[in-house]
C-alpha cells in the first residue's frame, strides 16, 4: 500500500504543478489551505483530477478531516482499495 500512496503523492504534485501552476514544494506535511494555499476551486480541481486518475469518488463529508497532503494521499488510497475493479 505504500507504494500507492506515494503515486497518489506524485500525482498531486502533478496537478498542483500542471493544472494549478503551484511553483513551490509539494511534501507530503504541507497543509493544503495554509502552506499550499488552496481555495474552494483548486481544493476541487485536486479532487476531481484525483477521482479521474484513481477512479474513485470523494465526497465532501470525506474532506472533514482533510488537512495535509498525506492526509489527501492516504483518503485516496483507502478509496482505491475498497473499490472492486471493473471488468474489462
Amino acid at each position: 500500500m505504500a507504494d500507492l500512496e506515494v503515486e497518489v503523492v506524485a500525482e498531486i504534485r502533478r496537478i498542483l504543478v500542471e493544472e494549478l501552476e503551484w511553483k513551490g514544494a509539494v511534501e507530503p506535511s504541507q497543509e493544503l489551505l495554509r502552506d499550499l494555499q488552496l481555495d474552494s476551486l483548486g481544493l476541487t480541481v485536486l479532487a476531481v483530477g484525483l477521482e479521474n486518475r484513481f477512479r474513485v469518488k470523494l465526497s465532501e463529508e470525506d474532506g472533514a478531516g482533510i488537512h495535509t497532503v498525506k492526509d489527501l494521499a492516504s483518503l485516496v488510497v483507502t478509496r482505491v482499495v475498497a473499490t472492486p475493479e471493473e471488468p474489462r
